[in-house]
């Protein structure tokens, strides 16, 4: 099978499927499931977090062997960018999108400060609230599914960079992004499938709107496999930027979802549990 076929069903089944399975599981859940999908957003952020600090960065800074201290200062270039272009596009979306809601003003923090809020699924609440007319819900749905959809773009370069260490080490590897983030996927589906039902949109709508939330990772990895055979500098470049843009999904989705889910010290011990299970993973 060509390994661009196998680059895009691996993504699939990671970002739409793993995406998708979270949001069957949440939209089936009981609305008391708010703990258990704390942890499990915990959980998975500290496996992201483990994948960044010691797979994608470790890589970047030597994707050659060399040792050669110019790939250092691209790897801080490539997060900074990658983390920056992130947040920015997240921003852009609350600016536009937050002047429908009445309660976010001057005197509103300046971060969420609820899971709704978070995911954007506030404003479909909003709308429905109003009796709004179908374009109308349909442009929110949009804007929230792009808000939940920004991350999985630089998850799919992960998976798709992974893809060109080689033939025999690039496949292993590639496997292993695909379901490390496939797995990772689920929690985070369940959390953004079970505001959106408190919401009042249908349960198969919800799962749906969730599921498609996943199709950017394969563009991402298209993309990634693209560029990580452009020769070890690109390489370097497409790592480093990936990372960055996962720093901000883990402390500025990943993370916040959980808190704001559950506030308790155990999503604590759960990133612990996850940092260390991705160790496993990715050195086993």
């Amino acid at each position: 099978m060509p390994e661009i076929i196998q680059i895009i069903i691996a993504t699939f089944i990671s970002g739409v499927l793993g995406t998708g399975a979270g949001g069957l599981i949440g939209g089936l859940a009981k609305k008391d499931s708010s703990r258990t999908v704390s942890l499990f957003l915990s959980f998975a952020g500290g496996v992201m977090l483990s994948i960044v600090c010691f797979d994608l960065v470790a890589e970047a800074l030597d994707p050659s062997g060399d040792g050669s201290r110019l790939y250092l200062l691209l790897s801080i270039l490539g997060v900074l960018v990658g983390y920056g272009l992130v947040f920015a596009l997240n921003w852009l979306i609350d600016k536009r999108t937050n002047n429908e809601l009445e309660h976010i003003d001057e005197n509103h923090p300046s971060t969420a400060d609820d899971l709704g809020e978070l995911i954007h699924s506030d404003h479909y609440t909003h709308h429905r609230e109003l009796n709004d007319s179908r374009r109308e819900m349909f442009v929110a749905g949009i804007i929230m599914a792009c808000a939940i959809a920004l991350h999985n773009l630089p998850e799919g370069i992960v998976i798709g960079v992974s893809y060109t260490g080689g033939s025999s080490t690039g496949y292993r590897a590639g496997v292993i992004m695909a379901v490390i983030i496939g797995l990772h996927n689920i929690p985070e589906g369940m959390a953004v499938c079970v505001p959106l039902i408190s919401g009042g949109m249908k349960r198969k709508h919800a799962v749906l709107v969730t599921a498609l939330s996943g199709a950017p990772t394969i563009i991402g990895a298209l993309i990634g496999f693209g560029l990580g055979g452009l020769g070890d500098v690109v390489r370097c470049i497409s790592l480093s930027f990936a990372a960055g843009a996962m720093l901000y999904v883990v402390f500025g989705e990943l993370i916040p979802e959980a808190i704001l889910m559950w506030r308790s010290k155990l999503p604590a011990f759960a990133i612990l549990v996850g940092i260390i299970v991705g160790l496993i993973v990715i050195y086993v």
